[in-house]
């Protein structure tokens, strides 16, 4: 290990230091950091129990530490409210609603991971190639950028799912081909701030090839500002995905998605069971905020200085 690695590794500790110390002393943004925890450790241990079933042929792992098995029907506890036997009421087919969202969670948090992640990926490159070489290069790059933006995210999202069809990972392509171009602006914009920097013209100067001088030099930096938009735009793929579950266009049943859980209860709102919609939505909701919150708590700590 190098002492200029050693020195920013150092750095980096510094700073999660200090915005753990922020956090504590910014209860919107403990709380976002709390949900974002809660909510992202459960996906990935239910997630490896669901994923470790499929490879045993052993399904029951999946819902090993689930209260009830989300899949058993059980026709005569079919609508019971919200109770210490079921926490969040059951279903038309007597399932338990709550190991129902649990069992469904890995499946949202990989969505948003997947997406926001691609979307980064994709738009950071047509963002920062486009800025760094500006001219004919910028211009091209920003109009298939446009062409993407002037047409309604989820309207566009449904659209490339129905033709490659539906499913998890198909929702995901379909997400990240309307996200990307958001992401690619953002990069182009922070690219054309960092270029004219000091330490760009001189690695120019000691003969830094250019798509090195780009992921070394201009990457790191202007990822920093973007940490808190694709934070809160994890919350925002999330919501994006339960709309297109809403519609019918997610995994297909009796994978309990929460969109489709929403749409369901839809059929039986307001009786005879209000729950049935309410609480996967309000689970949504809760996510969904947490995110933002996190994600505002991270721009206000970025802002503010301390980040450089």
């Amino acid at each position: 290990m190098t002492a200029q690695t050693t020195v920013l590794t150092e750095r980096r500790i510094s700073q999660f230091r200090l915005f753990l110390s922020y956090t504590l002393h910014n209860p919107p943004t403990l709380v976002g950091l709390i949900i974002t925890v809660l909510f992202y450790t459960w996906s990935i241990i239910e997630g490896l129990l669901q994923s470790l079933g499929m490879f045993l042929h052993n399904p029951a792992l999946g819902w090993a530490l689930l209260p009830y098995n989300p899949f058993a029907v059980n026709y005569r506890a079919a609508f019971q409210p919200p109770s210490l036997t079921h926490l969040f009421g059951t279903d038309n087919l007597g399932r338990d609603l709550f190991s129902e969202i649990l069992y469904g969670a890995p499946t949202e948090a990989l969505i948003s991971i997947l997406v926001v992640g691609s979307a980064v990926l994709i738009g950071g490159l047509i963002g920062m190639v486009s800025g760094y070489f500006g001219k004919y290069v910028d211009e091209a790059g920003m109009r298939v950028t446009d062409m993407f933006l002037a047409f309604p995210a989820i309207i566009l999202a449904l659209a490339v799912e129905a033709a490659i069809g539906r499913g998890a990972i198909n929702a995901a392509i379909a997400l990240v081909v309307v996200w990307w171009p958001t992401y690619a602006r953002l990069f182009r914009a922070e690219t054309l701030r960092v270029k004219t920097q000091y330490f760009i013209d001189a690695a120019k100067l000691s003969g830094t090839r250019t798509m090195r001088l780009i992921f070394r030099h201009i990457f790191p930096n202007v990822l920093t500002p973007i940490v808190s938009y694709a934070t809160i735009d994890l919350g925002n793929v999330i919501l994006a995905y339960s709309i297109i579950s809403f519609l019918g266009f997610g995994v297909p049943p009796p994978y309990p998605e929460w969109g489709r859980l929403v749409s369901e209860g839809f059929q039986y709102f307001p009786a005879p069971a209000w729950w049935y919609a309410i609480i996967p939505g309000v689970i949504i909701t809760i996510v969904v905020i947490g995110l933002a919150l996190l994600g505002d708590g991270i721009s206000e700590f970025i802002t503010g200085g301390t980040i450089t």
